[in-house]
């Protein structure tokens, strides 16, 4: 056994020269620096930092978070709605065991809280919770995961689209809105899907009998006792998921080949998504061609500025789009807009029609003329309805052209908005329904900052 040679004792070294000596370059990671000369702290009992080390304690969440905190406001807003349709969806009774739901208040107030903030995955906003002081203070203490806000957003945007409804029930009652002129617009969100996932038909036949056998196999490999049940269910659901996207996808095709046929496109082949059936390929703003949804918005046009108004489409064109907004606004809020203000690619004789029909003037420019016509585009025609007639004659004052740009600062700020802060620049939710939800989130999200902003 090697001898032990107790501890030398070695006088300090002389100052250095170089001042950088005293300041070394800090290894990376945990490790720490050796000292310069013997450890100063040889023989000290201390109480040293450790700050990796978790740690328990109470808290104050109310302490954590100022008083005009953006999160307060909007609890409290959410504290007002009638959020009866939501709590009875609840399995968890006092007479039922189980484990207690988490309150639907906290779920929403949640969402709102992280649209607002521009974030929209569930996994982030579970990771928050843990470590943002805004969202801590919204949970109270109650722990959420992922998955149920996933499913919160998935299947409550029929809703969370009742709620729009609450709130521009209570801006009416309190005479902040006028809905006299709205203004409408679309905006192409990509979709939760890639271009790559687009097959034809008889791809997608051979896709789905593959798919079939493979259900049927994993079905019989979890019969098998010798196999982890665990293992076996996770494979049996994820291949009658893919199943059933399959045949989702094959049921979009008389509808994808009928859009086909009414527009006239040049290549008459039919792809849909295995990704997300719904979706369709569209002409986004940079000119490219993605799979997306066109979601729609209506916004007043008055100093409230709130959104009246939201549908979703798998139709790249906004032909017709506003024949439905107005019905829908007219639905919502018991009055009918008297102005509506869009752009050319909503302009139909038809729905011009309609819409002054029902009482409803529409602002739209007109469409450029022709190569070779040189008619004033603002007398009618001979084949014009008086509707479309009287449009073009409006559309040459000075008055509606004063009107029309009250279009940019509403409807197309929103748009932008929505894109470039909220979270919908892509989706992270598949199917129409679904996306429509998430277009119903941000808007009631829109419409609470705009509820704060006009208290301020």
């Amino acid at each position: 056994m090697d001898d032990v040679k107790p501890d030398t004792v070695t006088p300090p070294p002389d100052p250095p020269s170089d001042a950088a000596t005293l300041f070394p370059v800090l290894p990376a990671g945990p490790k720490k620096p050796r000292p310069l000369g013997p450890d100063p702290k040889r023989g000290a009992r201390l109480r040293e930092a450790e700050r990796s080390q978790i740690a328990w304690g109470p808290i104050d969440l109310n302490a954590t978070l100022p008083e005009d905190h953006p999160a307060r406001a909007i609890w409290a807003v959410v504290e007002r709605f009638d959020m009866s349709a939501l709590y009875a969806q609840i399995e968890a009774r006092d007479d039922v065991a189980g484990a207690p739901a988490i309150d639907p208040k906290i779920l929403l107030s949640l969402w709102i809280y992280a649209t607002s903030e521009g974030e929209a995955s569930a996994r982030e906003i579970w990771r928050l919770t843990g470590l943002h002081d805004a969202y801590r203070w919204i949970c109270g203490g109650v722990e959420v995961n992922y998955h149920t806000l996933s499913d919160f957003r998935s299947q409550q945007g029929e809703i969370v689209n009742g709620l729009i409804t609450q709130v521009l029930a209570l801006l009416m009652k309190q005479d902040l809105v006028d809905l006299s002129r709205v203004a409408q617009d679309g905006t192409r969100v990509r979709a939760s899907a890639g271009a790559s996932s687009f097959r034809r038909e008889e791809t997608l036949q051979a896709l789905m009998d593959e798919a079939r056998v493979h259900l049927e196999a994993v079905t019989k490999e979890a019969a098998d006792p010798a196999v982890s049940a665990r293992r076996t269910a996770a494979r049996k659901r994820g291949a009658q998921e893919r199943l059933a996207r399959l045949e989702a996808a094959l049921k979009q095709v008389p509808e994808v080949t009928e859009t086909k046929r009414r527009s006239g496109a040049k290549d008459a082949t039919v792809r849909v998504s295995t990704t997300d059936p719904e979706a369709r390929v569209m002409k986004m703003g940079d000119g490219g061609f993605r799979p997306a949804f066109n979601v729609q918005l209506a916004t007043t046009t008055d100093k409230a500025r709130v959104i009246v108004g939201v549908e979703v489409t798998n139709c790249g064109s906004d032909q017709g789009e506003s024949t439905p907004m107005i019905e829908q606004i007219e639905k919502r809020t018991g009055k009918r807009p008297a102005e509506i203000l869009v752009d050319g690619g909503y302009t139909g004789h038809e729905a011009i029609d309609r819409a002054t029909e029902d009482g409803t003037t529409v602002y739209a420019p007109l469409p450029k003329p022709r190569k070779g016509d040189t008619r004033d585009p603002h007398v009618p025609r001979d084949d014009d309805s008086e509707a479309v007639a009287a449009w073009r004659q409006r559309m040459g004052t000075d008055e509606a052209k004063r009107i029309y740009k009250q279009r940019g600062a509403t409807a197309e700020t929103v748009n932008a908005d929505a894109k470039a802060h909220r979270g919908l620049d892509r989706l992270k939710v598949r199917g129409r329904d679904r996306v429509l939800g998430s277009a119903c989130l941000f808007a009631l999200t829109y419409n609470i900052l705009r509820v704060l902003t006009l208290r301020a």
